[in-house]
């Protein structure tokens, strides 16, 4: 099999094409057509379908992944996750949902995510449009050429739309329940808080951020951080593991001291200082009442 096998694209016609178009148009209508009858022959209990979800939000690596939170507008907005958002849809039933690709031109895919709600016929689409490209670090864009990086970049774009489908399909009421027993069930993990800080910590350097920078964003020593604390940084985790926002986003760089500073940055200070005729940092702070600097 090749490794330039793009998922998104119906496999290759051979032979004849129309012919064959119409056999799979055929055979996908019927696909269709025996998930609906389906569903309306075994209908969903919405108790059952609830109580199922709260279920599923009781386990520790879904409960993890379960909620996505970053700044806006000098608040923080938090919500369900597309892992969240997948679960809720398996236990609901009957939710036909996925990401396609509609069609290519050159560096550019139409791509279009929806969910099907099988049972009522509501359904939630938004088709968009993905550029071929990747942010560089060095600044600028990369071109993908690789048919495996154009996948990844097109499911991750593709990711928040599927979840703003799904979630219209499962009412606000049981979803906000998904997020509290969530919410719960993480509290209900962190008991030992001196090792779920040391776990926390640990996963956050992998991104470059600091035990400083995180007493700096809770706004008291890290060894006094409770249970809410932990649940609301791993929501940030989520969101930097997911892609949704950046180190940046959440935390205040460090400051570097003065003694650590380059040395151009020092004598660039010290020339400010001359150009405005005061003295420099240096000579200000050695200065004994005699004008003459301590270090001469």
């Amino acid at each position: 099999m090749s490794d330039n096998l793009n998922p998104f694209q119906a496999p290759a016609v051979q032979g004849n094409t129309s012919v064959q178009a119409a056999v799979e148009s055929n055979r996908a209508a019927q696909e269709v057509q025996a998930m609906v009858v389906l569903a309306k022959k075994y209908p969903r209990d919405q108790k059952d379908a609830t109580e199922r979800i709260l279920i599923a939000c009781q386990r520790s690596t879904l409960a993890k992944e379960a909620v996505y939170s970053f700044p806006r507008g000098g608040t923080q907005v938090s919500g369900p996750s597309i892992r969240l958002a997948e679960a809720m849809a398996r236990e609901w039933g009957n939710i036909n949902y996925g990401i396609m690709e509609l069609e290519r031109h050159g560096e550019e895919s139409t791509m279009l995510a929806y969910a099907w709600d099988l049972e009522t016929n509501v359904q939630a689409r938004v088709e968009y449009k993905v550029r071929h490209y990747r942010d560089s670090n060095r600044g600028g864009k990369v071109l993908l050429t690789d048919e495996r990086d154009v996948y990844e970049a097109v499911a991750n774009q593709g990711a928040r739309r599927l979840r703003a489908c799904i979630l219209k399909l499962i009412p606000g009421d049981v979803t906000e329940a998904a997020i509290t027993q969530c919410e719960s069930t993480i509290r209900a993990e962190v008991k030992d808080l001196p090792e779920a800080i040391k776990h926390m910590v640990d996963a956050f350097a992998q991104y470059g951020v600091t035990k400083a920078q995180i007493e700096k964003r809770l706004r008291h020593r890290l060894e006094a951080t409770n249970a809410a604390e932990i649940v609301a940084l791993r929501k940030v985790f989520t969101s930097l593991n997911d892609g949704m926002a950046t180190a940046a986003d959440y935390f205040e760089p460090e400051q570097v001291p003065e003694q650590q500073q380059p040395a151009d940055t020092k004598s660039k200070a010290r020339a400010a200082a001359a150009a405005a005729g005061k003295k420099p940092p240096k000579e200000q702070a050695d200065d004994d009442g005699t004008g003459i600097p301590g270090d001469l």
